[in-house]
């Protein structure tokens, strides 16, 4: 499993996390019964402190995505797949449309939005 932090971001580190674990979920890059690294072994991997990692970890689990296994780690639940497809749904969905109420209230026509959109799914 790999992550993409990006610290200059304005989205909160630990929010970094929980979206890329749900992502790598919902695409198939985790599977049920799958461990994610500890807290301590993520946070050192990705030059976070474990306190950021070990709350994007709590955010996990409150969502049912994942389920801590004594002397294991975090574990992949059985309703994740399910939840996390949802949710990238969700925040995919939420990121489009404000591109998209971005690029209406800037003047471009719905023709040159399609345009723009069309460009964005073929390029690599």
């Amino acid at each position: 499993m790999w992550f993409d932090i990006d610290p200059k971001s304005a989205i909160p580190l630990f929010e970094q996390i929980v979206s890329q674990v749900i992502f790598n979920i919902a695409s198939g890059g985790l599977e049920v019964g799958d461990l994610i690294p500890s807290v301590r072994k993520l946070g050192s991997q990705l030059t976070v402190h474990p306190n950021t990692v070990a709350k994007a970890f709590q955010e996990l689990e409150r969502m049912g995505v994942v389920a801590e296994r004594r002397g294991r780690g975090m574990e992949v639940t059985p309703d994740a797949p399910k939840i996390c497809q949802l949710q990238r749904r969700q925040r995919v969905g939420n990121r489009i449309a404000e591109a998209l109420r971005e690029a209406m209230s800037s003047g471009l026509s719905p023709e040159e939005i399609r345009q723009l959109v069309e460009s964005v799914i073929r390029s690599p």
